[in-house]
């Protein structure tokens, strides 16, 4: 079953950008490491970085609430190249997370769950506007976060 979040009109208008929460040199630099190590264009290394960032600050924001939200393997691309460029991560961390590290900590196994659609929908009901197709691709796959934990 599918439950939708709606937006009231209101809200359309106030949604919180990605590009907000990075400086434009870091997320040049990212956009550069994703169209290097994987086959994107740059459109589509914006729209993977830009869910990444929406994913990465509602987790911080949510952390603590038990909500066990996780992306897909297609979002978690742009996740994983951020922790990778790990000056820039822990910084953006240390800026948004109250001077903490946020961690990913995986599990083997993907869950079968729901849980990435779910993570979507939070998401959007977090501010951010959502890229459909980019979290839909791995909606049956779902995350691999372990159950009742506060993964990313």
């Amino acid at each position: 079953m599918t439950t939708a979040v709606k937006v009231r009109p209101d809200e359309a208008t106030t949604r919180r950008d990605p590009k907000s929460f990075v400086a434009p040199e870091v997320w040049e630099r990212e956009i550069k490491l994703l169209v290097r190590d994987y086959p994107f264009d740059t459109v589509m290394a914006n729209r993977l970085f830009g869910q990444a960032i929406a994913y990465l600050i509602t987790a911080m924001e949510k952390h603590g609430q038990q909500l066990e939200i996780g992306c897909g393997e297609l979002v978690d691309i742009a996740v994983h190249a951020f922790i990778l460029d790990t000056r820039n991560y822990r910084e953006f961390c240390h800026q948004y997370f109250g001077g903490q590290f946020l961690e990913h900590i995986p599990e083997i196994d993907r869950k079968y769950d729901g849980s990435v659609q779910r993570t979507a929908e939070v998401i959007e009901a977090n501010g951010f506007e959502i890229d459909w197709p980019l979290w839909e691709k791995d909606f049956a796959k779902c995350t691999p976060c372990h159950p009742g934990s506060n993964c990313h």
